[in-house]
């Protein structure tokens, strides 16, 4: 192996072994800690150790990287104490996760490092946020983006790589091609020669090196970084280099040729490296046994730090009270001052956003044709003359990749929309949103300041894909917000209130109400508060608890049928819902409907049916029923769709319950 120092000092030279030394003896630790049921799964980077040190040691301390298993080098060369990595590996509640997380899926704010989740691919465009964010801020830094080979075979490879391109962001792509995704042998994941010949179809500058070589890892990444930020540019570095172990330590290495591991025993970044500087006198024999027993003594110190943290306590109240990033409105809650006038449903979501956009100068909103052409639903027409193309921003069409970004752009401080074009179209960005946006805070303290506007609902003709109600979906992820108003002065409100929490929401905006619904609306900045439900109206008779379009379901029944009194309760926050307005709900008439246009099975009124039961069940007089769309995909036809919807078996089942 060749070493070309290229202008670095001794001094450097040294670091930089040191720091290449330290990820190898930790291993070497774990594995024996490992196989004494000390630590409970390991991923090996033995072998690798150049890559992930040379890049991190070649940037900003303040530099975004977004790692992946095997780069414990990223973590000891931004000078974490070896003792709380001990406790995140022991899963101690001293940990960075508070002993919530495995091995290398956390990160920490305080050293720039992106906590990873299994899915790999996603990591990629949290780096094109982050970078993102330095572009608009004109602050001169490169975000960083670990993957494997096996990685650059999923769509949020492709979707990350084509937004940074396309963007222009300053991001370095680092491919760890270590010849395996887990057992899989690269000749099965691709077919281009090498996989830097990628680069050349996103237009995208790119280049393979030895990833065993300190040196050569380490100058290239001091060149490119400096690249990025002159050129506002990405880049794509292909790295060579072997797996010395299996995919984890459980996996074993039985499915790899013996002749691989005998020559790239030949290439081991640390002996080569070390023998180097021996030859050159850069370092003696006498020095390397210094500074490795001086790294094993380290080790064992910080080892017995971590065996002296006290065992976990186990606390569902603090568990529970950790799901969401804490937020205090300062002040409590913004009340409208000054003059309201009649107003259209979609006027309230745009006049939300434009006002949003001047209290946060450096927010953005990203969507697809959300630029020149105002959206598919015209909320953002004129924002571009307003705001400019850097903060309205039109999106490739790649829903997971932007929600990535969104995220990204959290972890700098920096506050984001995403426009769904149709909430049907969030399946694409499922991952991304139940994995990293909902999970990230419990994780690891990172909040994701991220609202995702859903355009929802049917009854406007538009068929299976473009009109089902998938608001339930989400209720089930802990972490998320699930908003979902029913009156222009709602929509406003708690679309400002949703930007100004820091945790992730869901918003859903139904669009049949766009330009169908009107009501008072205040012009001046406003809140209304997240998880609290609305009373419509009181009644005796039935108590009708609903959001979105079925508040406006009841409202025309209750119309028409003037001899029945309807107390309705309009939910507006599915995640979390307010329980004190629920059980008074039911208290007030003893028979309780629950409707919702989504499809009955699975449909939010089955969860708040079991709590009412459970909870309530001395002031009910008869069955809970619920009233929901059929359990069909939703049709085309108009005819069809209203025998769809729930709306066509309101009436008869307020009956059955007036009859009980």
């Amino acid at each position: 192996m060749e070493f070309d120092p290229q202008g670095v000092s001794n001094e450097e030279l040294i670091h930089l072994y040191k720091n290449l030394l330290l990820p190898r003896l930790i291993e070497e630790k774990m594995l024996v800690l490992l196989r004494q049921g000390k630590i409970s799964k390991w991923f090996s980077g033995i072998g690798q150790e150049a890559i992930s040190v040379g890049v991190t040691l070649a940037l900003d301390p303040t530099e975004w990287v977004m790692p992946l298993h095997r780069n414990l080098g990223v973590f000891t060369a931004r000078n974490m104490p070896l003792h709380k990595l001990f406790m995140q590996w022991q899963g101690n509640k001293d940990g960075y996760s508070k002993g919530r997380e495995r091995s290398f899926h956390f990160g920490t704010k305080e050293h720039f490092i992106c906590g990873m989740i299994s899915h790999l691919g996603p990591q990629l465009a949290i780096a094109d946020g982050v970078a993102l964010s330095h572009q608009l801020k004109n602050e001169q830094k490169v975000a960083v983006a670990f993957s494997g080979d096996g990685g650059t075979s999923e769509g949020d490879f492709h979707e990350a790589m084509n937004v940074a391109a396309v963007w222009d962001l300053p991001v370095i792509f680092i491919i760890e091609n270590n010849g395996y995704g887990l057992s899989t042998p690269v000749h099965e994941q691709y077919r281009c020669n090498d996989l830097v010949d990628k680069a050349k179809g996103y237009g995208i500058e790119g280049i393979q090196i030895d990833g065993n070589n300190i040196l050569t890892v380490y100058s290239a990444i001091k060149k490119i970084r400096a690249f990025c930020i002159a050129n506002s540019k990405p880049f794509f570095i292909e790295c060579k280099t072997f797996r010395m172990r299996g995919h984890e330590e459980a996996s074993g290495t039985k499915y790899v040729p013996p002749g691989l591991f005998e020559e790239w025993s030949k290439k081991d970044p640390i002996n080569n490296f070390e023998l180097y500087l021996q030859n050159h006198n850069i370092i003696s024999k006498v020095e390397v046994i210094g500074i490795r027993n001086n790294i094993k003594e380290l080790i064992e110190t910080e080892l017995a730090i971590a065996y002296d943290a006290a065992p976990i306590e186990v606390n569902s109240t603090f568990e529970l009270a950790d799901v969401y990033a804490p937020y205090t409105p300062d002040p409590l809650l913004i009340e409208p001052v000054g003059q309201s006038r009649e107003a259209r449903f979609i006027d309230a979501i745009s006049e939300g956003l434009q006002q949003s956009m001047q209290q946060y100068p450096d927010m953005v909103i990203m969507g697809q044709d959300i630029a020149e052409y105002g959206g598919a639903f015209k909320i953002t027409d004129g924002f571009v003359e307003q705001f400019g193309k850097a903060r309205i921003r039109n999106t490739p069409i790649c829903e997971s990749a932007i929600v990535g970004a969104c995220l990204g752009m959290s972890l700098t401080g920096t506050k984001s929309i995403m426009e769904m074009q149709f909430a049907d179209f969030v399946t694409v960005g499922f991952n991304q949103i139940v994995n990293n946006l909902a999970k990230i805070h419990y994780r690891w303290g990172q909040n994701a300041d991220v609202v995702i506007r859903m355009p929802t609902g049917g009854g406007v003709g538009a068929g299976p894909f473009h009109s089902q109600s998938n608001e339930a979906w989400f209720t089930h992820v802990p972490g998320l917000k699930v908003v979902y108003p029913a009156t222009p002065y709602d929509a406003k409100g708690l679309l400002i209130a949703a930007i100004n929490d820091p945790n992730p929401v869901l918003f859903f905006e139904h669009k049949a109400m766009y330009r169908s619904i009107n009501g008072m609306l205040p012009s001046s900045y406003y809140e209304v508060e997240i998880g609290k439900a609305k009373l419509i109206q009181s009644g005796t008779d039935i108590t009708i608890i609903t959001y979105g379009m079925g508040v406006h379901w009841a409202m025309e029944f209750q119309h028409t049928h003037p001899e029945v009194s309807l107390h309705i309760l309009d939910l507006r926050t599915l995640l979390p819902l307010d329980y004190n307005a629920i059980r008074e709900a039911v208290q007030q008439t003893g028979k309780v409907l629950l409707l919702h246009e989504d499809t009955l099975i699975g449909g939010l009124g089955g969860e708040i049916s079991a709590w009412i039961s459970e909870h309530c069940f001395e002031w009910l007089d008869a069955p809970i029923l619920r009233c929901a769309s059929l359990d069909t995909p939703i049709p085309f036809n108009i005819e069809l769709e209203k025998n769809f919807m729930a709306k066509s078996r309101l009436a008869s089942t307020i009956e059955q319950l007036m009859n009980y």
